[in-house]
């Protein structure tokens, strides 16, 4: 195999170093228009509660709280679990992963009447599979108070669903459509509800629920409490809580608190998407002294790069979509032992992903949206250790990698010569 540019080490470094400067004044200079489309919130409650016993909450959610292994809130739970138990109308800014589905779960049940048997809060989730997760919460952190939890979800038995609710149900969490089937037809009664969740409501109004929403808020009582979160701020998101929500509090979790400490972020400019490959293989011995991820945006480019490493003898596992289950986990199971040591992939593996091993993740590709910059590189150095992020930018990417350093108000240095003694 033929280099393609004839670039040796020394000239790829040369390449990094020119193109290098050149990207940083761009960056200096944003040049790039921020978007213009989401707002960032600003907060507007300074209060911080840093204990769980500090909180005032019955002693037996208490006992759920420690018995479901946490042991002190994280920055959103500090900041938002008070204001809502207070009865304020909030909105929340902070990303998943957070502990959001925590913080309405604990403000609802301190909230709840254990003497009144009816629905007296309504969550609502964009996913069948995130409304679960959420009802799972709910009941493991209500374990000691006999909470009653329904998950009303498209896909299930309507007539069961129906007899679900008649028989008494403290908190419903369920899918749009659905939950205004079960209130159109006298099945979910909302007179005692106290308190609407929507979790997630940026990803819930770009799936187009928003009509059905609208429709569910028309049904509850006026007093309603309204809890929003969200990771993104879209006008949509910001109509709902300007036409439903009474002087809300605001909360923002910055990014850059969440989820990039511990992680070094790096560039390494290659002025044409094709050096990229030989910037990798220069790269190589560097990526295997532990275990690396290095993600590209495509399926085909997963494969072709695989293709190439493998010609110039290099060992890399491949894993995306196109694969059959039983595939993905053989080779999950060679990469989490540890007997393959650099994995290729797509974003499926972003949000999934925890091998303790992983100190290093190469976006080959940049990411095509800015939340999944966060998932990919969230999955090296978790648990304070400490991890190595490399972007590969070509000229097309200097607007994206600006673009990820404002959203996430972070830095991303140009890449040192001695990145091996930082993984």
């Amino acid at each position: 195999m033929q280099d393609p540019v004839g670039l040796n080490g020394e000239m790829v470094t040369d390449c990094v170093e020119l193109c290098g400067l050149d990207l940083s004044i761009k960056l200096s200079r944003g040049g790039v228009e921020p978007h213009d489309i989401e707002a960032e919130i600003e907060s507007n409650w300074e209060e911080v509660v840093d204990n769980f016993d500090n909180m005032n909450l019955k002693p037996e959610l208490l006992r759920g709280i420690y018995a479901y292994g946490f042991e002190k809130p994280s920055a959103i739970q500090q900041r938002a679990i008070l204001p809502v138990i207070k009865g304020h109308d909030v909105i929340a800014q902070a990303q998943s992963g957070t502990g959001k589905t925590a913080t309405f779960s604990i403000s609802i049940l301190q909230k709840l009447d254990m003497d009144v048997n009816k629905c007296q809060a309504l969550i609502l989730a964009p996913t069948r599979e995130l409304a679960q997760q959420i009802q799972k919460v709910v009941i493991a952190l209500g374990d000691f108070m006999n909470v009653e939890c329904h998950a009303s979800i498209g896909g299930t038995n309507v007539r069961e669903g129906i007899k679900k609710l008649e028989q008494g149900i403290h908190v419903v969490v369920g899918t749009p459509g659905r939950v205004y089937d079960m209130i159109n037809r006298g099945a979910l009664k909302t007179d005692s509800i106290k308190m609407f969740v929507l979790d997630e409501a940026d990803e819930m109004l770009s799936r187009g629920f928003k009509e059905q929403i609208y429709d569910v808020f028309q049904l509850l009582p006026p007093s309603t409490q309204v809890v929003l979160l969200s990771a993104t701020m879209p006008s949509d998101v910001l109509e709902v809580t300007t036409k439903f929500m009474r002087e809300p509090v605001r909360i923002l979790v910055k990014r850059d608190e969440l989820t990039l400490e511990g992680i070094k972020q790096f560039y390494i400019a290659v002025e044409k998407e094709e050096w990229k490959l030989d910037t990798l293989c220069d790269l190589y011995e560097t990526v295997t002294i532990t275990q690396a991820v290095i993600f590209c945006n495509t399926r085909r480019k997963v494969d072709w790069l695989t293709e190439k490493l493998h010609q110039r003898e290099f060992t890399v596992s491949a894993m995306h979509g196109d694969m059959d289950q039983a595939q993905r986990d053989v080779i999950m199971k060679e990469f989490r032992s540890g007997s393959s040591r650099v994995l290729i992939t797509t974003d499926l593996l972003a949000r999934g992903i925890d091998v303790q091993q992983v100190s290093l993740v190469i976006n080959y590709d940049l990411p095509t949206n800015r939340e999944n910059y966060i998932h990919r590189i969230g999955r090296g150095g978790r648990f304070g250790r400490k991890g190595v992020a490399i972007n590969f930018v070509a000229s097309e990417d200097v607007r994206m990698l600006r673009d990820i350093e404002q959203f996430y108000n972070t830095q991303i240095d140009e890449m040192p010569m001695n990145v091996a003694d930082l993984i």
